[in-house]
């Protein structure tokens, strides 16, 4: 018997951190880590607080909780998810995860079952290939070409008696592209021509370039039919060990959500809830600082790219917080993405981890995580492309 966990491949950044093993960094050349997408900050010192307060005062927060959660939190979620996207979210229809991958997972489970398909634009995140392959589940690509912005009409010819749902996340990850509201519009009404799940991964949606709804699916009176919603707090209030995420779905959908949760993790982290919760009610600003400081950043690699514009590379996506690259070197990014670690102190993934293994495009490709780097940092980041 082979087990679930062998039909995929390893976790692509303890992967990249195993590269790191017996690499000395000079103190006046330090490592930058541009690998994995998490703010490295704690939460602000006014959110921290008023965790310390939940866990030394709320006695239930030690307590297992509801398995979709809080119903303040899922009553906020609802609410501001209305006000974002100018549509109509009610509190039933939001649940709360153990993170974002978490939400994916439960989506899976309540779609597929062994040998069921689903569309992923290439390159993919990894995870979610990782979590479709563990469940038996074919995960169908569909390339994007250099624009990183899939083509609703490829998808359609992709769809088999056995798709269940089509996958995107915008802003992408890894590609970093926004996708226009027409294009997001378009899939939705192509997964509800066919029958299918259109699964929606917003986890960087704070740091969207844009104002206004980046799309208006939440305004279709009958979203819930087709649209499974997928967020995360974690990188909107710095909680990514906190583990807090979101599903927005059908009533129906969620109570198939609740006994995946139940068994998986009874509940999510009540403390981390609690934070989220009081985040949303209380850092509007601050959030929104946050995001200008990842504009800001944004900005910063699109100034700079001349420079290696100039050494034959290109910028494909920028967004979120990524920017995703084709590098010109004769070999794959396979081999190139230690080679960094070790003439560059420069710690990247590869295209290849986001490409099947017989696609040869992700070789030329590299995805920086700029999310941890400030101005000057990324300054310093193209300083040692430069020279590679």
């Amino acid at each position: 018997m082979t087990p679930r966990t062998a039909a995929t491949f390893s976790p692509p950044v303890m992967e990249a951190r195993r590269w790191l093993t017996g690499v000395h960094f000079d103190a006046d050349r330090p490592l930058i880590n541009v690998s994995q997408a998490a703010p490295v900050d704690p939460p602000p010192q006014a959110m921290r607080q008023a965790m310390a307060d939940v866990a030394l005062n709320n006695d239930d927060a030690h307590l297992y909780g509801p398995v979709l959660g809080l119903p303040e939190l899922r009553d906020e979620l609802a609410a501001q998810v209305s006000a974002h996207y100018a549509g109509a979210v009610e509190p039933a229809q939001a649940a709360i995860t153990s993170g974002c991958n978490q939400a994916f997972a439960a989506a899976i489970a309540t779609l597929c079952a062994e040998g069921d398909e689903v569309i992923l634009p290439v390159p993919w995140y990894f995870n979610h290939k990782m979590w479709l392959d563990m469940s038996g589940v074919a995960a169908v690509p569909l390339p994007v070409g250099d624009a990183l912005l899939p083509d609703p009409e490829q998808a359609a010819a992709l769809i088999t008696d056995s798709t269940r749902a089509i996958a995107l996340v915008t802003p992408n990850n890894p590609g970093g592209v926004e996708y226009p509201e027409e294009l997001v519009q378009a899939f939705f009404d192509l997964a509800r021509a066919r029958g299918i799940a259109l699964i929606l991964d917003e986890t960087y949606r704070d740091f969207d370039s844009r104002s206004g709804p980046p799309h208006r699916l939440f305004q279709d009176p009958d979203w819930h039919d087709t649209l499974i919603h997928l967020y995360s707090f974690s990188k909107a209030y710095r909680l990514t060990g906190h583990r807090v995420g979101a599903i927005v779905a059908s009533q129906t959908r969620l109570a198939e959500v609740e006994k995946f949760l139940d068994t998986v993790a009874i509940c999510p982290g009540q403390i981390g809830q609690h934070a989220a919760l009081w985040g949303m009610q209380n850092l509007d600003t601050w959030l929104a600082g946050e995001r200008r400081e990842i504009l800001a950043r944004r900005q910063a690699i699109a100034d700079s790219m001349h420079r290696l514009d100039a050494k034959g590379w290109k910028l494909l996506g920028l967004g979120g917080y990524f920017a995703y690259l084709s590098h010109p070197f004769d070999e794959s990014s396979a081999t190139l993405a230690p080679r960094l670690v070790r003439e560059a102190a420069v710690l990247t993934l590869p295209g290849t981890m986001f490409h099947p293994a017989e696609d040869i495009t992700g070789g030329r490709h590299l995805r920086l995580a700029f999310a941890n780097l400030d101005v000057a940092g990324i300054e310093v980041l193209f300083d040692r492309l430069t020279q590679v």
